[in-house]
């Protein structure tokens, strides 16, 4: 299941508050904050945006 992108406008990095965007590879989606470098998982379509669950960009 697919974040809406309506949701994706109204989401923001908790760590910067900054815009995020989502990123889809061979490993999975992800929310993807460029200005701090990490990518928030979602699991079962459900955007975890907790700044301990997140993973530097590029960490599989």
């Amino acid at each position: 299941m697919a974040v809406s992108n309506e949701l994706l406008e109204i989401l923001a990095c908790p760590q910067c508050k900054g815009e995020v965007h989502l990123k889809q590879e061979a490993e999975g989606e992800g929310i993807v904050c460029e200005s701090c470098r990490l990518v928030y998982p979602i699991c079962d379509g459900i955007p975890v945006m907790l700044i301990d669950e997140a993973k530097p960009v590029g960490e599989g």
